[in-house]
């Protein structure tokens, strides 16, 4: 099964954003204990190109690592050659995403208008991140299908249990699940673990319901 399949059958991609190497491998396992198959490690987090590398080896085989806040091509290069399967942006950068194409990598920067949305896939972006989704909410998805229905959507910001589904049902490919999943720079304790792993439980029960 292809990279972009995965996205589409798993549907929710973790993001782990603020921890360093040791804690983002706990998470990580935490996360694939709840069910959670799909991981992104934001770049702005302490040492997340080794992080990226080193979760390849600690983390079952048919688990995906890619980058987030990917800022510009020189930084998804980094990280493609860390190991990143696929390329996360907050932003529509055209370099970034033609950069990472070269590399044959999934491409998923972050777009808020049509026009945006519409440029990021001319420039040849695989999944366009709708982002902040908390602004939009899930009918904006079906909106935007309306007149762009080939375009594959990941809504990302303000994701949760409870409107999960709705983001699903009117059309988006998956979601990008940030604090609702783990929370930020909370010390990773066991207890905290535990939590992650009945909040991953939580998301992927309700893919069950779909």
């Amino acid at each position: 099964m292809d990279i972009l399949k995965r996205v589409e059958t798993e549907k929710l991609i973790a993001i782990i954003r603020g921890y360093n190497t040791n804690e983002t491998i706990k998470i990580a396992k935490a996360l694939y204990e709840g069910g959670i198959r799909l991981l992104e490690v934001t770049l702005n987090s302490d040492n997340a190109l080794d992080t990226i590398g080193a979760l390849h080896s600690h983390l079952e085989k048919d688990v995906l690592i890619g980058a987030g806040t990917v800022l510009d091509s020189e930084s998804a290069v980094l990280a493609i050659k860390a190991g990143a399967k696929f390329i996360i942006s907050p932003t529509l950068d055209v370099e970034t995403i033609k950069a990472t194409k070269r590399y044959g990598v999934i491409s998923i920067p972050a777009a808020f208008t049509p026009t945006e949305i519409l440029t990021a896939v001319e420039a040849g972006a695989d999944i366009v991140k709708v982002f902040p989704a908390s602004s939009l909410g899930p009918n904006y998805v079906k909106d935007i299908h309306g007149p762009l229905p080939h375009i594959k959507l990941l809504p990302t910001g303000g994701v949760n249990v409870e409107n999960v589904n709705e983001f699903i049902k009117k059309g988006a490919i998956g979601v990008g699940l940030g604090s609702s999943l783990v929370p930020n720079t909370i010390k990773v304790t066991d207890e905290f673990l535990d939590q992650v792993t009945n909040n991953a439980k939580q998301f992927t029960s309700k893919m069950k319901t779909l």
